[in-house]
């Protein structure tokens, strides 16, 4: 029989066991991350060379569909831990997995739909905040082309937690790296005219980020194909049954993830508002030191993508002492990995700021100034940033998501925002301030969301009862 799913041994050596468990299978999630980001920084740097009008509008139709895109693969990402935990439990669970995944399927496409029908709604909203109307036309028509990618984005989640669950991670690496080649190709062709396509320019890049997308599915599907642990899953068969239980159920998990996601994400949008009040030169700096702290925060939220799939593994087999193992080995690789960027934030923040901005050009003078300043804010807040990620994904591999979405909500709009307004407008530290606020909401989220990991098994959330 084939082995299972890598599971420390339990005995005195557990703990290292765990750790190699662990590195072995964030570190493909994270590049994974690290490279989705090049993906869409590729799509920028092919856009801006059309102009400003057409970067503009890409950026204000990209916040609405990323926005709905990161909660809804939040919802159907609700499988991994599910998928885990039916695999500790009775491994292989060639049934329940293959089920549990049919139905991440189907929400895809429910979710799916629901959320293009809010991305059309970006024209109203850029009539009622006010934007231009060649920006807004601009925005429109690139929308009307991007939601189609939607659907099959959402699948790719679903394929992408499959692979990762039953011990793939590679493979999501891989696809991800071939799709950064993919994008390239069909944004120099389709935007610009090239190798004999249309020149279509900003709806091109649409094009290309469907093409892309439609190309990583393909590989998704040939690689479960291929690959004998996974094509025995048989995930892709009597696709059309249902199993109404078990998608209430990963509905109940994942729809207080993508609630979380929202609240996370909406405090960093509402801040780009803020700056925006204060300054233009304190919102590009914002812009520029946030996006160095994104770009490091790809690697604990792997983690914490890994941390969901081990302590799920062991969720599922009844496991404390396993749970235990994976969830505290998780948090120390993400803090440990985010103590060393805060100490790169501090000793070589130039550098940093040059991925994005020449801090060395005389006119960028103000901006890095700013952007300085927000770093070095940055780099206190890394630990709890890192800490609360891989928190939330170790709960999850509890299947416990409804208090800490509430955790996340208060922490980043009552202390956070609440912060962030008072620092901001009512004393002269301006931007600093709002960073301040930032940086209290991500470590009462850290805080709270460590107590209740470490009050586990206390609050019940290790019990977990027989499924069908």
């Amino acid at each position: 029989m084939e082995p299972t799913p890598p599971i420390a041994d339990p005995g005195g050596d557990g703990w290292r066991a765990e750790l190699g468990a662990t590195l072995r299978l964030s570190w493909p999630l994270a590049a994974a991350n690290l490279l989705q980001m090049l993906t869409y920084a590729i799509d920028v740097i092919f856009i801006a060379r059309l102009g400003e009008d057409q970067l503009a509008a890409s950026a204000l139709a990209i916040a609405l569909f990323g926005l709905v895109l990161w909660a809804l693969s939040g919802l159907t990402g609700a499988v991994a831990p599910v998928a885990a935990a039916e695999l500790g439990e009775r491994a292989p669970a060639l049934r329940p997995v293959r089920r549990s995944v049919r139905m991440a399927l189907w929400l895809a496409v429910f979710s799916g739909v629901a959320g293009i029908g809010i991305c059309l709604l970006l024209g109203p909203l850029m009539h009622v905040t006010g934007q231009q109307a060649q920006i807004t036309a601009l925005a429109i028509e690139y929308n009307s082309l991007l939601v189609l990618s939607l659907v099959p984005m959402l699948f790719n989640n679903v394929l992408r937690s499959f692979v990762s669950t039953l011990d793939r991670p590679i493979f999501a690496t891989a696809i991800t790296a071939g799709g950064i080649f993919v994008n390239a190709l069909a944004n120099y062709a389709f935007i610009f005219g090239n190798l004999g396509a249309p020149e279509l320019g900003l709806q091109g890049a649409a094009v290309a980020t469907i093409l892309t997308t439609l190309t990583t599915l393909a590989a998704y599907v040939v690689a479960i194909r291929l690959d004998p642990r996974l094509h025995r899953y048989r995930v892709f068969g009597r696709w059309w049954s249902p199993d109404w239980p078990r998608l209430l159920h990963i509905i109940r998990i994942g729809t207080p993830i993508a609630l979380t996601i929202t609240a996370e994400a909406g405090i960093f949008g509402a801040a780009a508002f803020l700056m925006g009040n204060i300054g233009a030169s304190q919102l590009a700096a914002h812009t520029v030191a946030l996006q160095i702290a994104a770009l490091a925060f790809q690697v604990p939220f792997g983690v914490g993508q890994a941390a969901t799939i081990r302590v799920g593994y062991f969720y599922g087999a009844r496991d404390p002492d396993g749970m235990k193992r994976a969830g505290w080995t998780a948090i120390v690789v993400g803090t440990g990995f985010m103590a060393f960027t805060a100490l790169l934030m501090i000793m070589i923040p130039k550098p940093l700021i040059a991925i994005y901005v020449d801090p060395w050009d005389p006119k960028n003078a103000v901006l890095v100034g700013f952007a300085l300043q927000y770093i070095v804010i940055a780099a206190a807040f890394q630990l709890f940033d890192g800490m609360q990620a891989v928190a939330a994904g170790a709960l999850r591999g509890l299947q416990d998501t409804r208090i800490p979405m509430w955790i996340a909500a208060f922490a980043y709009w009552v202390p956070g925002i609440g912060t962030a307004l008072a620092l901001g407008f009512y004393t002269p530290l301006e931007g600093v301030g709002v960073w301040i606020g930032l940086a209290t909401g991500l470590t009462v989220a850290a805080a709270l969301l460590g107590w209740r990991w470490h009050r586990r098994e206390a609050l019940g959330l290790t019990r977990r009862e027989a499924r069908a």
